[in-house]
C-alpha cells in the first residue's frame, strides 16, 4: 500500500475536514461532505478569448459520497451510473505526485514572478485573454500589465500558472470556498474537467494522498494521458455531457 504524507501547496487554504474527493481504481470519484457542484461556463471577451466564468445549473451532492463520473461515459452526468465496467477507457493513474511548483518553469519580471507547469495545461485560454501571461509577466512594472498577469493567472482553473508577487512574498491565489465546478467550453463545443475548489483534499487508490492545493482539475472525459488529472484532451476527442446551460447563458455567450 503506497503511503504518503500529503503535500500542501502554498496559498491553499485549510478547508472543513468533511470535505475530500477519492478516486476509485477503476470507478467514479466519489466525494464526501456534500460540496457545492455547479457549471463552470466560459465566458468570452471582446478579443473572443475566455475572461471569467459564468454560474450556470447546480447539481445536489446529497448522497454520501457522491459518486462522479470518470469514465466520460455515463448517461446520467455528472454522476456515475456504471458505465465504466464496460466502457472502452483506461483508467490507470499515471501522474506522478510531485508538486507542481517542483517541476515549473520560472518566468521573472520586474514586481512579479510566473511558475508555469505545462503537464497541468486544460487549454482554459485565459492565459492569452489580452496578451499573454508570460509578455505580461515580462512586462509587469507596467500597472496595466500587472494586473492582466494577476486576472490572467488566476483564472487558470488547474493553478498552472500562479504568480508570484515579489514586493509581498506570496503567490496571488483567487479565494476559493470548498466546490466543485463542471466546466464547460462552449466556443469549442466541448465539455471540460472536474474542477476541485478551495484545498479540498484528493486521495487515490492505495492510500495515495495527491498534492493539496487551492486549484485542481480532474478529467472528466476518460482520455487524460495524466490521470487524475486534466491534460486538455476533452478539447481534442470534443467531449460532451449533454448538461443543458440556461437560455440566459447562451444567449450572453453569443
Amino acid at each position: 500500500m503506497e503511503k504518503n504524507t500529503r503535500k500542501i501547496e502554498p496559498g491553499t487554504p485549510t478547508p472543513d475536514p468533511k470535505y475530500h474527493l477519492e478516486i476509485t481504481a477503476d470507478g467514479p470519484y466519489l466525494v464526501y461532505g456534500n460540496p457545492p457542484l455547479q457549471q463552470e461556463i466560459f465566458v468570452l471577451n471582446k478579443e473572443q478569448i475566455p475572461w471569467e466564468y459564468a454560474k450556470g445549473h447546480k447539481y445536489p451532492t446529497d448522497n454520501e459520497p457522491t459518486a462522479l463520473c470518470r469514465c466520460g461515459q455515463s448517461k446520467n452526468h455528472p454522476y456515475c451510473d456504471g458505465s465504466h465496467h464496460h466502457a472502452d477507457w483506461d483508467p490507470t493513474l499515471t501522474a506522478g505526485n510531485i508538486p507542481l511548483l517542483e517541476n515549473a518553469d520560472l518566468y521573472d519580471g520586474p514586481r512579479v514572478q510566473l511558475a508555469d507547469n505545462t503537464e497541468y495545461c486544460v487549454h482554459a485560454r485565459f492565459c492569452m485573454a489580452r496578451g499573454t501571461v508570460w509578455q505580461l509577466t515580462e512586462d509587469s512594472d507596467n500597472t496595466e500589465a500587472h494586473d492582466l498577469a494577476v486576472h490572467e493567472s488566476m483564472y487558470c482553473p488547474s493553478g498552472r500558472l500562479k504568480l508570484w508577487d515579489k514586493e509581498e512574498e506570496k503567490f496571488y491565489e483567487p479565494p476559493l470556498k470548498p466546490a466543485l465546478g463542471l466546466i464547460e467550453d462552449p466556443q469549442e463545443e466541448c465539455s471540460g474537467p472536474l474542477w476541485v475548489k478551495g484545498g479540498i483534499p484528493v486521495n487515490g487508490p492505495n492510500g495515495t494522498e495527491y498534492e493539496q492545493r487551492n486549484r485542481v482539475t480532474l478529467c472528466r472525459c476518460g482520455a487524460s494521458a495524466n490521470k487524475p488529472y486534466c491534460d486538455g484532451t476533452h478539447v481534442t476527442v470534443h467531449f460532451q455531457d449533454h448538461l443543458p446551460l440556461s437560455t440566459e447563458l447562451e444567449e450572453k455567450m453569443k
